[in-house]
C-alpha cells in the first residue's frame, strides 16, 4: 500500500527559467508498507501534462540531473521545453559493471596511479571506487572442449590454469580497494547478471535522513550495456577509460539526446522468432541513421513483449549505433521482476515509486512525443539472417548461398575438397563453427526452448551435426540450465552436440577456440568456411581468425545450419535429412510450433530457478574459492609477469591543462577504409605463435601452449601495443599497392622499409614525430575496447582524421588524449595520394571550445604545399575538453587527486 504527500525542505522548486539552484530540491514522501521514502517528484518540476509527453527515458534523465546536478536543472528544463540550444547533460550513474576484458586494465590503472599518486606526494588510498561497481568474470574461457559431457568442467580447468595470476590480481582488488564486487568466473554474462541479479530498478539511497528512491540508472564497460533498459533502466556502455573516471566521481557526459520512437503494432508470424524482430531492427535503425541517439519503444505491441524480447533487441543496440534502446516499465516488466525471484517486498517498492514517479507505462497514458516516430508492424517480419560479415546485413532466409557465394570469384567458387576424415566433400561454405552463445539470445528462454524442441526432434530421427562442425551452446547464465535440466530439455540439445561448454561469452567475443585439425588444413589451402552463430557480432575473422564469413541468426537455426553442414544448403526448401520411412525432413518438418514453444514456456519457466542463483552468484566455483591473494594499498608488481605489467602510458607526468593543444610536423601513420572495427585496432582472439606478441611472450619463457588470448593480456602493454592493427583485412593506403593488404603494416621513419605498425612506430616515437591515421566511415565501431584508444597512444598517435566515428571509441579516443578529426567525405575525396613523407599541421586547436570547432589541416611534401582542408573537432562537454588539455582522464584523474 502506498500514499504520497509533499514534504517541504525549506526551499523553492526549481522552475524552468530559474536560475538560482538549491542545495536541495522540494521531495515527496512516499509511504510504502508502513515505511517513509522520500523522491523528488517530477510533477514538481514539470506540469503533468508536459510530463506526459517526455520519452519515459528522458524522465529518468530529468530525475538524474535533479538529484545530482541541481546547478544545471534550470538549463536541462529549458532544453527540455525547446527554448535553450541542445547542449551537454552530466550523468551520474548509481553504478558500474564490469567485465574481465575492460576491468582488468581498469584494475591495474587503479594500482597504477595509486602508485604514481604516492610518488608525487598524494594519498594513494584516495584513488578508490566512489559508486559500487560489479566485476562479471566472463570474457576468459574458451571453447576448447565441445560435444562431450565433460567440456563444462574442462574448459573450467583451461581457464583456471591460464588465468590464476589474472584472477590473483582481481583477489587483490577485491579485498584493496572500496566499492568492488565480483562475480566469478563459471556464473554468466555481463548483461544477463545484470538484467537477472543485479539490477535493482527501483535505487534507495539509505544515507540520507529518510531513505530516498530514484529510478536505477548504470553504465558499464561493454556496448551491449543498452540490454538493461529492456527492464526500464536507463544505461549504456562507455569505454573503460570513462567508466574509471564514473568510478571516482566524475559525470558520464552526453549531449541533450535525441529520441527517436519506434511504434509497434501487431504481432509476429508462427514462424518468426525474436531473433528475426532483433535483426531486422539492427537493419532498419542502421539505415535510419541513430548512431549517439536515443531510441524508446511504444504502441500497442509492447504490451504482449516480454522482458526477454526486448532484451534481445536492446542487446544488439551497438550493432545499429544507438545509445540507449529504452522500454519504458509496465506491467511485463513488472512480472519478469518476479520471476526472476526478487522480493514480494522489493516488488511493491518498485511499483509503488514507478506509478508515484510517473515512469510506469500503461496502454492508456498519452504517448510521449518524440523527436521522429518509425512506425514498425510486427506481422511484416520474415525469418532472416545477418551476414556475411555484418549485423545489419540482414538477408531472407533462402539467400544465404547467394549472400555468401556473391564474396567469391566464379574460380573459387567451383571448388572443393575430400578428407578421409570426413565422409562426403567439403565445398566452399563449409559451416566450421555453429554456436548457441551471447547474452543476446541465450538470455531469450523462448529462443532457447525452440532450439532444445528443434534439437529433440532431430534426434528423434537420427540426425546429427556435420563431422566437419564444431559445436556449442554456451549459456547466459547458471539459471539457464537450472530450467533446461528440470524440464529434461537440456539432454535434447546434447543429443546433437550442444553440450554446455561453458558461461560466458565465449565464441560471441572471439573466444571460440581452434577449428578441427583439418579445417584449419583446408582453410591454409583456400577453404572459405563460415561461422554461423546466435551471438550479435560476425565482423570478419571476429569469431576465429581463419573465418573470414560469418553469419547471425537464431539458436535453433544454429543447430539447424550445423546439421546442413554447408552455407550452400537451401534451408528453407532442401531437405536435412530423412525419416524412417525415407521421407524427406526439412528445416520446417523439424520446427516446433509457436503453441508448443509457449506451452513448454509456461510449463519451465519458475522463480526458483532464479532464486536458488541469487544468493550464490558471487560464491564462484571451488577453483575460485581456492584462490587466495593478500590485501594492501600498492600493488606487488611481479618484474618477470607475462600477464600484469606496471601500464606504461601511465608513465608520463599529467600534461600542462594550461597549455594550449597543438598539432604540428605530424607524419601520416595508417590510411585506412571504411569499417575498422576496434578488433581490427586491437584483436581479442588468441595470440599467434608467430605474432609480435606471441614472439615477446615466447622470448619471456611463456609456454607456446599457453599463449592465452590478447583479451586476456589486456593488464601487459607490452602485448597489447604489439598486437595492434594486425588484422589481416587492413589496407593501408601509404604503402605501394602491391604491399597495402595483409594487415597493418607502415613505413618506417627513414622510410626505408615497411614493417608492423608496432616496429614502425618505435622509429617514430624515438624521433618524438606525432602520427595521424586517416579512416573513412564509422571508424572505431564494434566493442567498447579501451585499448584500441590506448595502442594508438603507445604507437605515438596523436589525431585520426575519419570521415565518422562510433561514439565509443570516439570517447575513448578522447580518453587518452588523442584528436578524433572530422573530414567530410567529399572533402576526403580531394586528399592529395600520400606515401607517409607528408607533414601534417593543424591550425585552430588554441581556439578548442564544446560543440564543432572548424580547423585547418595542411599537408606538405618538403617545401611543397600539397593542400588544405577543412577539419571538425566535436567535443560533447568541457569534461572532454579537459581531458583532452590534460593529456587523458587518468592524468586528469590524478592531478585532481593531488589537488583534494
Amino acid at each position: 500500500m502506498a500514499t504520497l504527500s509533499t514534504q517541504e525542505h525549506n526551499n523553492t522548486a526549481v522552475t524552468e527559467g530559474s536560475m538560482t539552484s538549491p542545495l536541495a530540491l522540494e521531495r515527496s514522501e512516499l509511504m510504502i508498507d508502513h515505511q517513509h521514502y522520500h523522491f523528488v517528484d517530477l510533477t514538481r518540476l514539470l506540469p503533468l501534462e508536459q510530463l506526459q509527453t517526455l520519452p519515459f527515458s528522458l524522465r529518468v534523465l530529468l530525475e538524474n540531473v535533479a538529484l545530482h546536478s541541481p546547478h544545471a536543472l534550470p538549463r536541462f528544463l529549458q532544453m527540455l521545453a525547446g527554448t535553450a540550444d541542445k547542449g551537454e547533460v552530466e550523468f551520474f550513474p548509481d553504478r558500474l559493471m564490469f567485465h574481465d576484458t575492460t576491468c582488468l586494465p581498469a584494475l591495474a590503472d587503479f594500482a597504477a596511479m595509486r602508485d604514481l599518486t604516492t610518488e608525487l606526494g598524494g594519498d594513494a588510498t584516495a584513488i578508490n571506487p566512489r559508486i559500487p561497481a560489479v566485476l562479471t568474470i566472463d570474457h576468459s574461457v574458451i571453447v576448447e572442449s565441445y560435444a562431450t559431457a565433460s567440456a563444462l568442467e574442462d574448459n573450467l580447468q583451461f581457464d583456471f590454469r591460464r588465468n590464476a595470476e589474472r584472477y590473483r590480481f582481481i583477489r587483490w582488488a577485491e579485498k584493496s580497494l572500496d566499492n568492488f564486487r565480483v562475480i566469478p568466473p563459471g556464473t554468466g554474462i555481463i548483461h544477463l547478471m545484470n538484467l537477472e541479479a543485479i539490477a535493482e530498478v527501483v535505487t534507495v539511497d539509505t544515507t540520507a535522513p529518510v531513505p530516498l528512491l530514484h529510478a536505477d540508472c548504470m553504465i558499464a564497460t561493454d556496448s551491449h550495456t543498452p540490454m538493461i533498459n529492456a527492464l526500464g533502466i536507463l544505461g549504456w556502455g562507455v569505454g573503460g577509460l570513462e567508466g574509471q573516471a564514473a568510478l571516482v566521481g566524475e559525470p558520464v557526459t552526453l549531449s541533450f539526446p535525441e529520441v527517436i520512437g519506434i511504434s509497434v503494432s501487431g504481432a509476429l508470424s508462427p514462424d518468426v522468432s525474436d531473433s528475426d524482430l532483433a535483426l531486422h531492427i539492427t537493419r532498419l535503425l542502421r539505415e535510419t541513421g541513430v548512431v549517439g541517439k536515443f531510441v524508446e519503444f511504444t504502441g500497442p505491441a509492447l504490451a504482449s513483449m516480454s522482458v526477454e524480447s526486448r532484451a534481445t533487441i536492446a542487446n544488439m543496440a551497438p550493432e545499429y549505433g544507438a545509445t540507449v534502446v529504452f522500454f519504458p516499465f509496465d506491467e511485463r516488466s513488472a512480472e519478469y521482476v518476479a520471476l526472476t525471484g526478487r522480493s514480494e517486498e522489493k516488488q511493491a517498492l518498485i511499483r509503488a515509486y514507478m506509478q508515484a514517479q510517473h515512469l510506469w507505462r500503461t496502454a492508456d497514458a498519452p504517448q510521449p512525443v518524440f523527436s521522429q516516430l518509425i512506425a514498425l508492424d510486427l506481422s511484416t517480419i520474415e525469418p532472416c539472417m545477418a551476414g556475411p560479415v555484418n549485423p545489419h546485413q540482414q538477408i531472407p532466409l533462402g539467400q544465404a548461398a547467394s549472400s555468401f557465394d556473391d564474396t567469391l570469384s566464379p574460380q573459387a567458387r567451383e571448388r572443393y575438397w575430400i578428407r578421409p576424415e570426413y565422409p562426403e566433400p567439403i565445398h566452399q561454405g563449409a559451416v566450421a563453427i555453429a554456436a548457441i552463445t551471447s547474452c543476446t539470445t541465450t538470455a531469450n528462454p523462448w529462443l532457447i526452448i525452440q532450439a532444445a524442441l528443434f534439437a529433440r526432434n532431430a534426434a528423434k530421427h537420427g540426425l546429427r551435426p556435420k563431422p566437419w562442425v564444431k559445436t556449442s551452446f554456451s549459456p547466459g547464465s547458471r539459471a539457464v540450465t537450472d530450467y533446461l535440466s528440470a524440464s529434461g530439455l537440456l539432454t535434447e540439445l546434447e543429443k546433437v552436440g550442444f553440450d554446455v561448454t561453458g558461461y560466458g561469452c565465449m565464441t560471441c567475443i572471439g573466444s571460440s577456440g581452434a577449428l578441427q585439425p583439418a579445417m584449419e588444413a583446408l582453410v591454409s589451402e583456400g577453404l572459405q568456411a563460415v561461422c554461423v552463430l546466435s551471438g550479435n557480432r560476425n565482423f570478419p575473422r571476429r569469431v576465429n581468425p581463419s573465418l573470414g564469413h560469418g553469419y547471425l541468426t537464431s539458436p535453433a537455426l544454429v543447430i539447424a545450419w550445423a546439421l546442413a553442414g554447408h552455407i550452400a544448403h537451401d534451408l528453407v526448401n532442401d531437405p536435412l535429412g530423412v525419416d524412417e520411412a525415407g521421407r524427406p525432413l526439412t528445416m520446417r518438418d523439424l520446427m516446433p510450433s509457436r503453441e508448443e514453444v509457449e506451452m513448454w514456456l509456461g510449463r519451465v519457466m519458475k522463480p526458483e530457478h532464479y532464486i536458488k542463483r541469487r544468493d550464490i552468484i558471487w560464491q564462484g566455483t571451488p577453483h575460485w574459492q581456492q584462490i587466495e591473494a593478500p590485501g594492501s594499498v600498492h600493488y606487488p608488481w611481479e618484474a618477470t609477469s607475462t600477464y600484469l605489467r606496471r601500464p606504461g602510458y601511465l608513465e608520463r607526468l599529467p600534461r600542462d591543462p594550461a597549455a594550449p593543444l597543438t598539432l604540428s610536423g605530424a607524419h601520416p601513420f595508417l590510411w585506412l577504409g571504411d569499417d575498422v572495427t576496434t578488433d581490427h585496432i586491437s584483436p581479442a582472439g588468441a595470440i599467434p605463435l608467430a605474432s609480435l606478441a606471441g614472439q615477446w611472450l615466447i622470448e619471456h619463457h611463456e609456454d607456446p601452449q599457453d599463449l592465452n588470448l590478447y583479451s586476456t593480456r589486456r593488464s601487459n602493454h607490452e602485448v597489447m601495443v604489439r598486437g595492434a592493427f594486425t588484422n589481416t583485412a587492413l589496407v593501408n593506403r601509404l604503402l605501394p599497392a602491391a604491399q597495402r593488404s595483409g594487415g597493418g603494416k607502415a613505413w618506417d621513419a627513414q622510410h626505408q622499409q615497411i614493417l608492423p605498425a608496432y616496429e614502425a612506430a618505435q622509429s617514430w616515437l624515438r624521433r618524438e614525430t606525432p602520427l595521424v591515421i586517416f579512416a573513412g566511415e564509422r571508424y572505431g565501431a564494434g566493442s567498447s575496447r579501451d585499448w584500441a584508444a590506448k595502442a594508438q597512444a603507445l604507437l605515438g598517435v596523436k589525431a585520426v582524421v575519419a570521415h565518422s566515428f562510433e561514439r565509443i571509441h570516439r570517447t575513448n579516443l578522447i580518453g587518452m588524449g588523442i584528436l578524433p578529426l572530422h573530414i567530410a567525405p567529399e572533402d576526403a575525396a580531394d586528399l592529395p595520394e600520400m606515401d607517409g613523407r607528408e607533414e601534417i599541421d593543424v591550425d585552430g586547436l588554441d581556439n578548442v571550445q564544446t560543440g564543432c570547432t572548424p580547423l585547418r589541416m595542411r599537408i606538405r611534401r618538403g617545401a611543397a604545399l600539397l593542400g588544405e582542408f577543412s577539419l571538425t573537432l566535436s567535443l560533447d562537454s568541457q569534461q572532454e575538453l579537459r581531458y583532452l588539455r590534460h593529456g587523458g582522464i587518468l592524468p586528469y584523474v590524478i592531478q585532481q587527486t593531488l589537488q583534494l
